[in-house]
């Protein structure tokens, strides 16, 4: 391990695990994305084969290695076969909402009576609940399958067993001590699951699922759903997998590598009307990491974060042009609305946010009397950018508090939530590593405060967050050009697991900088040794140390070392290589 950076402008540390000195090096982008490749383990001819062009059949598991799979398949397969009627529960997020439109998609391709329902953030929460299980058994449904949820609903399932209902739990949440007693568990979680499956989302648990109910359809002996079957391509529904493994944050690596990066090709190809149209309202044209998590995955969740995630499920469902352009005109709408709500209520989080850290506070928990809920996880992320620490986010309306929570590396904010659930400080709970929702009552919120506080601790080995920015290579500011953008670029599909590549520029001579956008944003241009340019944007750096560095005209003609990542830039068809600049040192 190598500090390239004690202190930069922002207060980071720059860290570099695998580094090479590239400076005699003869193919210098070669080398460069070989030790990209090293810092991330993989190092083999055939692994980084297959990470460089992953393919669904290379990452393709027997969907039959889930524990409970096969007694899955066989349930779902049967009641296809023998007309019955299926409900799938989903949930209210992107990852609930893409998991139940590919099981509803492929059910109603087989001619299959279907149901599906949603929960709604405020009025029923996560998870399954009585009283849309017995909607649903009143709708003549007797199969119920959950997808992404139903994990810790072990009451709710028990409940919908005793009704005669026939249930198949399909989730990627962490299990609680006991598992639902369903007629078959499919959780790559499960402590007894050795499939090595535990990084996929909901929704590549529920294609998992498809494909083994598939194969199990080949021995059913109804001729019209053999013949409908053999006109299903489980290919069409990887767009839908791809966009719910982005904005579930699940990180792309090995099977969910190759989901997006397949379900990318097939989202260009605009087979989804509801996408489509989604995209074409949302004024983008191709399909990226960046599109799906940042424009698409925003409009689909403000459904289920103001009201009700139906108009973005029945988008993604509907094959009526008129119907999918009111509803993604509906869905634009109700993410400018998220917006505004948002902004209103970040202002008085960071103010809490900042008395947190005053205290010497190593996690932050906010939380505001009627502020919405739906916001809750988006301003924790925030925070959780901003200031460094696992934080967390609530809502308290008539004596019960709701939150989510967003977490630093290092710190499992699911298993502290879990562990608050055993110990009786939430009622309710769940999540990842990285992510995670709770419910407590009021008297019991400086309890959960302190809880948090020394969980936090306690997994840190009682020691500060430092604030490191882990880097894949430092290279000299002449090296950054579009032949190293279109080496770099073979990396991709990036996110969580996979991030783009992290550099160092040394030897940039700061040339100009200026204020652009909102008046949050930063443009500029630096000299090389060589004597050529490199242009930059910084984002929201006005008013930072960084920003406040690059508009004092003093600090023209000083060099600099630049951390961030460098990005193809195309304008009217001309491509230059722009740096996103994300914090600068002084050497």
């Amino acid at each position: 391990m190598k500090k390239l950076v004690e202190k930069s402008l922002l207060g980071q540390a720059w860290v570099m695990e695998h580094g090479i000195d590239f400076g005699e090096t003869a193919n210098f982008a070669d080398a460069l994305v070989k030790n990209i490749l090293a810092g991330r383990g993989l190092v083999g001819d055939a692994e980084i084969e297959m990470f460089l062009a992953p393919t669904i059949k290379e990452y393709m598991p027997d969907p039959f290695v889930l524990n409970d799979m096969e007694r899955a398949a066989k349930i779902i397969a049967e009641a296809i076969c023998s007309h019955r009627k299926i409900a799938v529960y989903g949930d209210y997020d992107v990852d609930g909402i893409t998991s139940t439109a590919i099981f509803v998609k492929f059910l109603r391709s087989l001619n299959v009576d279907v149901v599906w329902h949603v929960p709604t953030r405020d009025g029923e929460g996560y998870g399954l609940n009585t009283g849309a299980i017995d909607e649903l058994i009143n709708s003549g449904a007797t199969v119920l399958v959950t997808v992404d949820c139903g994990i810790s609903c072990v009451a709710e399932v028990e409940y919908a067993k005793s009704h005669g209902l026939t249930v198949v739990v399909t989730d990627h949440h962490s299990p609680d001590n006991v598992l639902p007693n369903a007629d078959a568990v499919v959780n790559p979680k499960r402590v007894d699951d050795t499939s090595g499956l535990d990084y996929l989302a909901g929704v590549g648990v529920a294609f998992l699922t498809l494909v083994a109910v598939n194969r199990e359809l080949r021995n059913c002996s109804n001729g019209t759903v053999c013949e409908l079957q053999s006109q299903i391509n489980l290919m069409d529904y990887m767009d839908l997998v791809a966009l719910g493994t982005i904005c579930d944050t699940m990180p792309l690596v090995g099977l969910n590598r190759a989901f997006v990066s397949t379900g990318l090709r097939v989202m260009d190809g605009r087979k989804n009307l509801g996408l489509r149209i989604l995209m074409d309202v949302a004024g983008v044209k191709g399909a990226s990491v960046y599109v799906s998590g940042f424009v698409l995955g925003p409009r689909l969740n403000a459904a289920g974060r103001l009201d009700s995630a139906k108009p973005a499920l029945e988008l993604l469902l509907t094959d009526n042009p008129l119907v999918a352009r009111a509803l993604a005109e509906k869905l634009d709408q109700m993410n400018k609305d998220r917006i505004d709500i948002q902004n209103a209520i970040m202002l008085g989080a960071v103010s809490q946010a900042e008395q947190c850290c005053a205290d010497g506070r190593c996690s932050l928990f906010v939380c505001g009397d009627n502020w919405h809920g739906g916001v809750m996880g988006i301003i924790a992320g925030r925070l959780k950018d901003k200031y460094n620490r696992p934080s967390c986010v609530a809502t308290k309306i008539d004596g019960v508090i709701n939150g989510s929570g967003r977490s630093v590396a290092n710190v499992d904010l699911g298993r502290i939530i879990h562990d608050a659930l055993a110990r009786g400080i939430v009622t309710e709970g769940g999540g990842h590593a990285a992510a995670a929702g709770f419910s407590l009552p009021a008297d019991k919120e400086q309890e959960f405060r302190d809880f948090l506080e020394a969980s936090v601790i306690d997994q840190l080995g009682n020691s500060k967050i430092v604030p490191e920015v882990m880097v894949d290579a430092e290279i000299d500011a002449s090296g950054a050009n579009m032949s190293l953008v279109q080496k770099l670029a073979v990396l991709a599909p990036f996110g969580q697991g996979n991030p783009e590549p992290e550099l160092v520029l040394n030897g940039a001579i700061l040339h100009y900088a200026t204020i652009m956008g909102n008046g949050s944003h930063i443009r500029g241009s630096v000299k090389t040794s060589l004597g050529t340019s490199l242009a930059f944007v910084g984002f929201n750096l006005v008013g930072t140390p960084v920003g406040n560095f690059l508009l004092d005209d003093a600090n023209t003609n000083t060099t600099i070392s630049m951390l961030g990542r460098l990005k193809d830039n195309e304008f009217n068809g001309r491509h230059t290589a722009q740096f996103v600049l994300e914090d600068i040192a002084v050497r």
